[in-house]
């Protein structure tokens, strides 16, 4: 059995923290971070805003995150080994066929690209208030820093505008507090998960 989950969310929110949490506990899981595909800093446009257009979907190589996805759906096993996930062992499963593979897709806007849309079989989306995500943001060290008024002037008004975007699509999302513990952010969606698994065997 195949199953993706894909975990959205504000920038700062705890998406990558979570993300790490479930790897180590769920069985056969690999993740793909679309922060991995960005595009080359000297491939992003300034926008009217007078910024570097990081926070929209043109800023990322959304076809090659598309494939790496299939790729994974094509062949899981083979796409867990080439990067480094170690699998359940046969001996640990009664039928090696019925094994269930897992994948993580997370990242900022995964719920505004339509090539993706239908390949999730969870969607979770973690939110945190302007103050908090702005403290957030404001300790985080990036390759390439933030310019001053960045947030402000282009993370938030992205963000709520792609929001907005995602929520007219009424897609089946389970929405997150941020502001709770990681502890209780985990333990929520694992439970959920655990039990989504047990209802498609």
């Amino acid at each position: 059995m195949k199953y993706i989950i894909g975990i959205g969310g504000v920038t700062n929110g705890g998406k990558t923290t979570l993300t790490n949490k479930l790897i180590k506990t769920l069985p056969n899981c690999c993740v793909v971070h679309q922060d991995d595909f960005f595009k080359k800093p000297d491939q992003i446009e300034v926008g009217e805003d007078g910024f570097k257009q990081w926070d929209v979907i043109t800023a990322l190589d959304m076809e090659a995150m598309t494939n790496t996805v299939r790729g994974w759906m094509e062949n899981p096993v083979k796409f867990a080994r080439s990067h480094g996930v170690p699998l359940l062992s046969s001996s640990d499963v009664r039928n090696p066929d019925e094994q269930t593979h897992i994948l993580i897709v997370e990242g900022f806007l995964l719920y505004n690209d339509q090539q993706l849309l239908d390949v999730y079989d969870k969607c979770y989306y973690i939110s945190i208030p302007y103050e908090e995500c702005k403290r957030r943001r404001s300790t985080r060290q990036y390759t390439v820093p933030d310019p001053p008024g960045l947030f402000d002037g282009h993370v938030w008004p992205m963000y709520l505008r792609h929001r907005r975007e995602m929520e007219i699509l009424s897609l089946n999302i389970e929405y997150l507090d941020g502001l709770k513990s990681k502890e209780e952010i985990y333990n929520q969606v694992y439970e959920d998960i655990h039990n989504s698994l047990l209802n498609r065997l």
